[in-house]
Parts: structure tokens; C-alpha cells; sequence
């Protein structure tokens, strides 16, 4: 099993990017399952989304208490709460920001492969694609791109189930953009860009 927490504040979607990742793994013929953490939403409060994708079918909801990935809809609350709680020293994290991770000073991310980890500007690509910063569909193509849990077409068809029209198709593109961003830090980080272009 796969199991993915999704931290926000009330009211940022959290649940919907859980659900949106189920449709995906079902899409591709696994099980999936999304929850609410600790019960609703409250505005402006911490809260979290639980998604579970696993091969077989999955017994009754448990809360993730050791996620093998981590996605933190806002940077705010890397001070606020454990967001890493549970987390192994494999497991992936992706955050959205445009300051990169070392910036935030936090020792413990030391702890974590480099590779597994990112900050992307996904409500920065969802502004550009969708006119808004709401970066929901654009944190699921990142976390395609970083995990391979989901695949990027899984995910543009969960889209297309979860939404229609104009609204489909931003949020569609918002998925890519972030996706060929992910894969283009990873290669830069590999050292397998031109000297020319890495440098961009």
C-alpha cells in the first residue's frame, strides 16, 4: 500500500486533491481511497487529507500515520505543524512554494533523499494556467512526476471526471506544466542538462 497526507488550512482543497488521486490510481486499475483526517474542515485551521492506493482491495478507513509521501498545500505550515510526522527517511515530499526547501531552514529535512523531495511553484502554474492560485490539479502532475504512483495521463483523466469544459481543460494544463517542471528539476539536479540550460 501507498499512503499519502495531505496538509492544508480549512478550506485549500486538501480533500479534493485526496479524491483526485483515487480517481487516478482507480483509472489504472488499483484501489484507492480518500478521507478527512480528524474530522471537516474549519477555515483557516490546519487540516489534513489521507489517500491510501494500494493493489488489492483496502479494509476500512484508517487514518495515515506513516505516509510514504507528503504534499503541503502552503508553506506557512512548515512552523505551524509536524507535517513530516511519521514519514520515513525514503519517503517523498512535495511542497508548494517558490522558495526552494533549504531556504525554510529546517534541519530535519536533512534526514530525507534530496531527490524524493521538491518545492514547486504550483499555485504560481496555476495562476498562469487556470487565472487563479489554486494549485490543486497542479500539485497532483507534480506529485506524478516525482513519485510515479500515478500516471501523468491518470491524472488528466481524474480531471476530466472531477471537473468539465474550460475549468477541465486549465486545470489539465496546470498538471502538465507542473509535471515537465518536476522532471526538468530532477534532471537538472542529475546533471544531465547542458551546462547552458541548467543555468536558466
Amino acid at each position: 500500500m501507498f499512503a499519502v497526507r495531505i496538509h492544508g488550512f480549512g478550506g485549500q482543497g486538501v480533500l479534493t486533491i485526496a479524491e483526485l488521486l483515487t480517481i487516478a490510481a482507480v483509472t489504472e486499475g488499483r484501489y484507492g481511497q480518500a478521507s478527512m483526517a480528524g474530522g471537516p474542515e474549519h477555515i483557516g485551521h490546519p487540516t489534513v487529507a489521507c489517500c491510501r492506493i494500494d493493489d488489492d482491495p483496502l479494509p476500512g478507513w484508517e487514518p495515515v500515520v506513516f505516509p510514504d509521501a507528503v504534499i503541503v498545500r502552503d508553506a506557512a505550515l512548515l512552523h505551524v505543524s509536524d507535517v513530516f510526522h511519521g514519514l520515513g527517511a525514503d519517503g517523498f515530499i512535495l511542497l508548494d512554494s517558490a522558495r526552494d526547501l533549504d531556504d525554510f531552514g529546517l534541519p530535519r529535512l536533512t534526514r530525507y533523499r534530496p531527490e524524493r523531495t521538491i518545492s514547486m511553484p504550483a499555485s504560481e502554474i496555476a495562476q498562469r494556467e487556470l487565472g487563479h492560485p489554486l494549485p490543486n490539479t497542479a500539485l497532483l502532475g507534480g506529485f506524478a512526476a516525482l513519485t510515479g504512483i500515478v500516471s501523468i495521463i491518470a491524472v488528466e483523466t481524474a480531471i476530466r471526471e472531477r471537473f468539465a469544459g474550460r475549468l477541465a481543460d486549465d486545470g489539465i494544463e496546470a498538471a502538465r506544466d507542473a509535471f515537465a517542471f518536476v522532471r526538468y528539476t530532477e534532471r537538472r539536479r542529475a546533471g544531465l542538462l547542458p551546462v547552458a540550460q541548467a543555468q536558466e
